[in-house]
């Protein structure tokens, strides 16, 4: 903790976007140094997260890859990506054309990427909320958007930090 609250605040955002793309809620953590603990950053995280307006979400839901979708990119953001979506990558053929389906289908309804908090979950159960979560009226989905990227983030930011 010490070394990430010594950071010049560009490489301290720069670290954190890592973990989630959005810029607003990195300069709020940025500000808000320093943190005594791990623990104390990853509850600014959720609270940063919490206030955001739904425009300065966005810039971290456009950079997450699709559920099911090979990633192609290359950095630390991308391998965790692919670790996290493990269960995803290993859906038969059937369960794997669903979830584009899905995923299609929640982006036109919805007009983001659908995201959830894939690690340990298999493509079956990822479907299966994607397709209960397309009952969701706007409001409600954003809250559901906001709690699966809070895990996302905290889960990244423990790894970035310890």
């Amino acid at each position: 903790m010490v070394e990430w609250n010594a950071l010049s605040p560009a490489d301290a955002r720069q670290e954190l976007l890592v973990c989630c793309a959005a810029p607003a809620w990195a300069h709020g953590l940025v500000e808000e140094r320093p943190f005594s603990s791990v623990g104390e950053l990853l509850d600014a995280s959720d609270r940063v997260l919490g206030v955001l307006g739904w425009a300065d979400v966005r810039p971290a839901l456009d950079a997450h890859p699709r559920i099911g979708e090979r990633i192609r990119r290359q950095g630390t953001e991308a391998d965790w990506s692919r670790r996290e979506q493990a269960g995803a990558q290993g859906a038969d053929e059937a369960t794997a054309r669903a979830l584009v389906e899905a995923n299609e289908a929640y982006e036109e309804r919805f007009g983001h990427v659908f995201l959830i908090f894939a690690t340990g979950r298999s493509a079956g159960e990822m479907l299966a909320a994607a397709r209960e979560r397309l009952n969701n009226d706007e409001i409600t989905e954003q809250a559901v958007v906001r709690a699966e990227l809070a895990r996302i983030t905290r889960l990244r930011l423990e790894r970035l930090l310890t």
